[in-house]
């Protein structure tokens, strides 16, 4: 009786979640930050942006505390709401992931103040806010980056106008809502954060030539990334990766297997800096697949490969592009559309290919890693450094030999470099440092935090307030 108890009270609160999931947005207005014309939305970020500047970082913290704690409240919500609008992605994961924004992001801490002090008086570099930001997020991280870049830019003193991707509207807006809940539940002002009803591509046009939005962030493909670096303002770009993974001899390999498997995976490889294809050395290939299959991986072989990339690509206008219906999908649903009996138990598909083969070259954002097997260190890193494409962003290393970690770290020059963990270790989930989701590679920023979002500004006052 206990049991069946505890399975009606399951089902009712599967069903009251799903009620919420389906009604929490229908609200959403201009009290709540979200606009019909991004005019408007940036005009109301300006006026609370002149409010928020005169407030001390106290106040601002206290907007930032709620704000986490709203996430909490939230996480589970946000998750069903993103897997359900995007139909990307893993529930249980995304639980983790706002669960991470909402304890690493940081936020006033990240600020600084620099001195001189001497005969001649005292100088001081302080970082000011810029104003309004402009940001444009993904649909892949959609809630996370709208939470992570709020903290991150409220923290330094600025407003926020976002244009969601137009796939993560609902969950995107609610994300907004709940910034705006929180810093009227503390007594401040609404607006610190806000967005549009409906996003497209005109309204981020606004966005990015509007004369009072001082900064554009991107956070998204490379083509959102080129458009705001060509709006002619000061541009931040947090675009694509391809991030390798090498193992070479002197590795715990069966460490390894479960880091890449688990690395690559989580969240079905939506986030940015996931492993997304391996390179080994021939030594200790064979122990590796051997390990990874143990880890949840099926291997598929030569005709399996060829169906999978019949449906992980499609063509358009010629050429073949990426199938975004399998974008961010269970590995077991990918294998089951190709005619493989597979169950929930099988987490990743791993084959073995060559470095050009589209599967392994393209960023795929799936569940699937190919596998590149090469002779030796020096052909390892040569081939993940093609493979990684100079997008500059992220890449990772197993090995016990110091001197090859470093000369695969200063050969690749990503923003991220994980040496002997799961890719995730490199924002703060199961490693040191803190986290975001506005990842900088192309622009030079890499990790993003209050400190980011700011201008220095000296102040001097010459031949007084020294006091040696």
């Amino acid at each position: 009786m206990a049991t069946e108890a505890l399975e009606i009270e399951k089902i009712i609160k599967n069903v009251l979640m799903e009620l919420k999931v389906q009604n929490t947005v229908e609200t959403v207005s201009s009290e709540d930050g979200i606009f019909d014309d991004m005019n408007e939305a940036i005009a109301a970020a300006k006026k609370a942006q002149k409010e928020l500047k005169v407030m001390p970082l106290e106040f601002r913290e206290k907007i930032i505390k709620r704000i986490r704690e709203k996430i909490m409240e939230n996480a589970e919500l946000l998750a069903k709401m993103g897997v359900e609008e995007t139909g990307m992605g893993r529930v249980g994961d995304k639980i983790l992931k706002h669960q991470l924004v909402a304890e690493k992001t940081p936020g006033t801490e990240c600020l600084s103040t620099i001195a001189w002090s001497g005969d001649r008086g005292l100088t001081l570099v302080e970082q000011g806010p810029f104003g309004v930001i402009g940001a444009i997020t993904p649909s892949t991280n959609p809630s996370e980056t709208v939470f992570c870049n709020s903290i991150g830019m409220i923290a330094a003193g600025n407003t926020v106008v976002f244009n969601p991707h137009p796939g993560a509207i609902k969950v995107s807006n609610f994300a907004v809502k709940l910034i705006n809940e929180a810093a009227k539940e503390v007594g401040a002002f609404p607006n610190m954060a806000v967005s549009v009803r409906k996003p497209t591509l005109e309204t981020a046009d606004i966005l990015f030539k509007h004369k009072d939005v001082e900064l554009l962030v991107a956070t998204g493909g490379p083509g959102v990334v080129t458009a705001v670096l060509s709006s002619g303002k000061r541009a931040m770009g947090a675009g694509a990766g391809n991030p390798p993974v090498i193992v070479d001899e002197t590795a715990d390999i069966q460490k390894a297997a479960a880091d890449i498997v688990n690395g690559a995976t989580f969240d079905n490889n939506l986030p940015c800096i996931a492993e997304k294809e391996v390179v080994v050395v021939e030594e200790v290939a064979d122990e590796l697949i051997s390990y990874m299959i143990e880890n949840g991986c099926m291997l598929i072989h030569t005709e399996q490969v060829a169906k999978l990339l019949d449906i992980v690509f499609v063509e358009k206008n010629g050429k073949k592009i990426l199938n975004r219906q399998w974008v961010g999908k269970d590995a077991w649903k990918i294998l089951r559309a190709i005619g493989i009996d597979a169950d929930e138990s099988i987490r990743c598909i791993i084959f073995e290919g060559d470095k050009n083969h589209p599967l392994i070259k393209e960023e795929l954002m799936m569940p699937i890693l190919g596998i590149v097997r090469v002779d030796d260190i020096d052909t390892a890193i040569e081939t993940a450094v093609e493979l990684e494409g100079g997008n500059r962003h992220s890449a990772h290393m197993h090995s016990k030999n110091i001197d090859r970690l470093t000369k695969f770290a200063k050969a690749v020059d990503t923003a991220i470099f994980v040496k002997n963990a799961p890719s995730y270790a490199a924002i703060g989930f199961g490693g040191e440092g803190y986290t975001t989701f506005t990842i900088a590679s192309r622009t030079g920023e890499g990790l993003t935090c209050a400190a980011s979002f700011t201008k220095n500004r000296r102040c001097v006052m010459a031949d007084s307030l020294s006091i040696r």
